[in-house]
């Protein structure tokens, strides 16, 4: 669960709400075929510790007031995957931020497979 202090008081937010977030901003990105799986050992890490299960490929931690977000991506056969990154890196942390107004420190981006269509 992620929290933000603000005059009013906490706002807490679900990793369920911010691993769907993230996972459909990924999505709607040129070059991605599908979201990474999540290795089994951290699947029931997370589990074990939110009491949720985690978004295929999409793990949220929060240092220091700030997010930092990992993502496991396969992605199509024959693109460049440099820009593929960096660009689910800037739409990942635009869509991110507006919706919620925390900032984002850092998004990991993996690369688990390459998919021929």
């Amino acid at each position: 669960m992620i929290t933000k202090v603000n005059p009013l008081g906490h706002i807490s937010l679900t990793n369920d709400y911010f691993s769907g977030l993230v996972a459909e901003a990924a999505k709607n990105c040129y070059g991605i075929a599908a979201m990474g799986q999540t290795p089994p050992s951290r699947t029931v890490r997370e589990t074990l510790r939110n009491g949720s299960l985690p978004e295929k490929g999409v793990t949220i931690s929060q240092q220091d007031g700030h997010l930092v977000i990992t993502l496991h991506i396969k992605v199509g056969y024959g693109l460049n995957i440099s820009s593929i990154t960096q660009s689910i890196t800037h739409r990942v942390k635009d869509e991110v931020e507006h919706a919620t107004g925390l900032k984002v420190a850092r998004i990991d981006v993996f690369v688990d497979d390459i998919i021929d269509d």
